[in-house]
């Protein structure tokens, strides 16, 4: 059952899609492609891997992630290559904890605390989601070519930490494209046969 979510003038749909879940696992298989040698966490001690895993595993509550100070958590995601996002999906606890709104930044590195205040590309109102039901479909032209992914998670339901057990990225990847270095070679001694005529010239004239 499709699910409506207000945000000022637009609105988003968060479809609740009942499918094969080893084809889930294949469309949710970016987390692959993040480089988590650089994926960094804002307000938690806990590893921002945690939350990125198959989709088979999300419901493995285990490990998450859990803000220090107070409800915002911040995820930084840079990726090995580029990617279309299409869609996510969020798991919380069945309590206030869970998320209550995501803001997502595309192509920002080193956001802070302090750069959430700008205009994001696309948010998400959130529901209380324990099985990774909902899947939240982004605006694909935005996303259509994303290097790093900013989610900012600004609030919770009511509690003083936000916790958060999954977040399943589906949309398509694609190799970063290395531009080869064109090697110039520049003339540094003049070729005699180039400059035949102006050396003639250059011998033939006399000073009176």
């Amino acid at each position: 059952m499709p699910h409506s979510h207000q945000h000022g003038s637009c609105e988003h749909e968060a479809l609740e899609i009942d499918v094969d879940p080893l084809e889930m696992g294949i469309q949710y298989s970016l987390y692959e492609k993040i480089d988590f040698n650089n994926l960094e966490v804002l307000n938690s001690d806990d590893p921002g891997r945690n939350v990125f895993k198959p989709f088979e595993q999300r419901l493995d509550f285990d490990k998450y992630v859990q803000s220090d100070a107070d409800q915002e958590i911040l995820f930084s995601i840079p990726f090995t290559g580029n990617i279309k996002l299409k869609a996510l999906r969020i798991i919380g606890p069945d309590d206030f904890s869970h998320p209550k709104k995501v803001k997502l930044f595309k192509n920002r590195p080193k956001m802070t605390f302090d750069d959430v205040n700008i205009k994001a590309d696309e948010e998400f109102a959130l529901e209380r989601d324990l099985t990774g039901s909902i899947e939240y479909s982004t605006k694909v032209v935005t996303f259509n070519s994303v290097h790093h992914l900013t989610l900012y998670f600004p609030e919770n339901f009511g509690e003083e930490q936000t916790r958060i057990y999954y977040i399943g990225l589906r949309g398509e990847f694609s190799e970063a494209h290395h531009h080869g270095v064109t090697i110039c070679t520049y003339e540094t001694t003049p070729n005699v046969s180039d400059h035949k005529n102006s050396l003639f010239d250059s011998v033939n004239h006399q000073i009176h």
